[in-house]
């Protein structure tokens, strides 16, 4: 719903309003007198917080085109590497003085320094000659135009199910690395962390190295390659066909598998998002959508073999990958002329939920900014 509305009211007010309610359901969490409420509330928070999720990458794409943006969300993989190593630590310290609710303090005033950081730094990104001006007949019409989009949904296919195997280390790492390989807590949290680092090494390869020499195509496919690899490595080992197999070999699969998604997930949302820019807002929650809807299937089928075994975790982050190569290349086509599928692109969706006016002038500016970069 988010994105469709920053797409008719600009990026600033719903965001705004999201990071509100956000902070509210925040701190009713923290005083929440028992469950059901406390279950209630984080809801609120999660959707609220989403808000902030769908319209960053609707800014992003309403400031930047092409190898910018590419580059601009290779960086934001810096803040999705560091934050899993830094919040457990961060936790861990709050849960030291206080409990349960101190951390739910916290993050209210987290969100309220975030909701004032927005109110006196962050200026609209979406000028009014290029919002959609219709209702929900028109959201929808804009959504169907882009799930048109052969190309744009193929992307939305990669980055989703590239996810999913991301989902599937996080929900059976825990588990496999203790209590099938035997690692100590804290020699799990070594190798989270180390991999954690790897996807942020990676995505400062992808945005500073490769990003202008490289075809973010070329690259998606890499990273795509490196990832069945891994997985195809990580299946051979838990499955017992080479005998038992130690931790080292295992981590370093996982390594490779979570280093490598630096090379598809920002390069798949830049190519998504490069196929609808007068309707970014609406393409983002489509692609936020889609991942975490694909990734909430897999990760309970990480664990549908019981406790004995890591073949779920390999053969779930195998099919994942395959899956998202095969829309790579019958639903994206590298190669086929992406700058006449770009130009095409723009044209489905802009015809079927702008009306001319906002086409033209969103045309323009897009134009200007192609050139600058």
């Amino acid at each position: 719903m988010v994105g469709p509305l920053s797409d008719r009211f600009g990026r600033r007010r719903p965001l705004l309003v999201g990071l509100v309610i956000y902070v509210l359901a925040t701190a009713a969490c923290a005083i929440a007198p028992g469950t059901a409420l406390l279950i209630v509330f984080r809801l609120i928070q999660g959707l609220a917080g989403a808000a902030g999720i769908v319209i960053a990458r609707a800014v992003v794409r309403d400031l930047y085109d092409g190898l910018a943006m590419a580059r601009f969300f290779s960086t934001l993989m810096l803040i999705s590497g560091v934050a899993p190593i830094v919040a457990p630590l961060i936790g861990g310290q709050i849960l030291r003085f206080t409990d349960w609710r101190g951390i739910f303090l916290v993050l209210t005033v987290v969100g309220t320094l975030l909701t004032l950081l927005v109110v006196r730094r962050l200026p609209e990104t979406l000028p009014p000659e290029r919002r959609h001006t219709g209702g929900t007949r028109e959201a929808l019409a804009t959504m169907r135009g882009l799930l048109g989009d052969r190309v744009f949904t193929g992307h939305v296919l990669v980055g989703g199910f590239t996810f999913a195997a991301l989902f599937a280390y996080v929900s059976a790492s825990p588990f496999v690395v203790q209590e099938i390989y035997g690692a100590s807590p804290q020699v799990f949290s070594l190798l989270f962390g180390v991999n954690s680092v790897g996807l942020i090494i990676m995505g400062q390869v992808n945005g500073r190295l490769l990003v202008g020499r490289v075809s973010l195509e070329r690259a998606t496919a890499v990273g795509l390659s490196l990832i069945t690899a891994a997985a195809v490595a990580l299946l051979v080992m838990t499955s017992g066909v080479l005998g038992r197999v130690g931790l080292v070999p295992l981590a370093v699969a996982l390594f490779v598998l979570m280093s490598s998604m630096s090379l598809v997930m920002p390069n798949a949302q830049t190519l998504g998002l490069q196929r609808a820019p007068h309707a970014a807002g609406s393409a983002s929650a489509l692609i936020g959508t889609s991942s975490f809807l694909i990734g909430a299937i897999a990760s309970p089928l990480v664990g549908i073999a019981g406790e004995d075994t890591a073949v779920p975790m390999a053969l779930v982050q195998l099919v994942s990958v395959l899956v998202a190569g095969a829309a790579y290349v019958f639903l994206c086509r590298p190669g086929t002329g992406t700058k006449a599928t770009l130009t095409a692109a723009r044209h489905d969706v802009t015809t079927t939920a702008l009306p001319a006016p906002a086409t033209e002038a969103a045309g323009a500016a897009c134009r200007e900014g192609a050139d600058e970069g």
